[in-house]
């Protein structure tokens, strides 16, 4: 049996398979306004990171001044773009199925963000009132603010809780609450997670594994 009584699950990359989707989309706004960038640039430059940390990148990249409105436009090109092609993380289902302690997401996104990708994989229905959101408290990851909250309102201190990150700001932020973190590392193109994480692993069967057989 697990030594945790508590599964804090991030959302973009571990529940929702969201982090091609919406990167690709600001790598083409981005293009559009001449920044020459591909995926693999965002993936190692933007995954994990809060909007405003991203579209301060992109502004770097650009000779002309970034559009006031281009986060709302990004928000709006990404929503159609994840109704059309977003699908839950393999094997996410099984595992939260498979969990007999309580659980949650906490998430860098807005809660509109989180909520929709969650009901459009038909994982809402596990979540519910279980949603934290980095933007209500508007402190965002390395900070562990939005972990801290989760595991408090959930009931559980952090030394009880175990969070699933796929990003290296993600799980820095856990470790810097006092979590244990595992670093869900099926596109850690980078390999940064292995060196920061409690726990390495590629797979949901494996995690489960880790959480319901140990």
């Amino acid at each position: 049996m697990s030594k945790y009584k508590c599964v804090i699950f991030d959302c973009d990359g571990v529940l929702v398979d969201s982090e091609p989707i919406g990167n690709q989309v600001l790598v083409d706004m981005a293009n559009e306004l001449g920044a020459n960038i591909d995926l693999q640039y965002a993936f190692k430059h933007f995954k994990g990171l809060r909007m405003q940390s991203c579209v301060d990148k992109i502004a770097g990249l650009i000779s002309n001044e970034l559009p006031s409105d281009f986060t709302t436009n990004y928000r709006q090109r990404s929503f159609q773009a994840f109704q059309s092609s977003i699908k839950p993380v393999e094997g996410v289902a099984s595992l939260i199925e498979s969990l007999s302690i309580p659980f949650c997401v906490a998430s860098s996104g807005p809660e509109n963000k989180i909520r929709l990708n969650l009901e459009l994989t038909g994982l809402m229905p596990y979540f519910e009132e279980k949603v934290f959101s980095c933007y209500a408290i508007q402190k965002w990851k390395p900070s562990p603010a939005v972990f801290l909250w989760a595991a408090e309102t959930m009931g559980f201190t952090p030394e009880e809780c175990v969070v699933i990150e796929d990003s290296i700001t993600g799980v820095r932020a856990a470790k810097n609450g006092g979590f244990d973190v595992i670093g869900f590392t099926a596109h850690d193109f980078d390999k940064k997670l292995e060196a920061e994480a409690t726990f390495a692993i590629n797979s949901m069967e494996a995690i489960k594994t880790l959480l319901v057989a140990s």
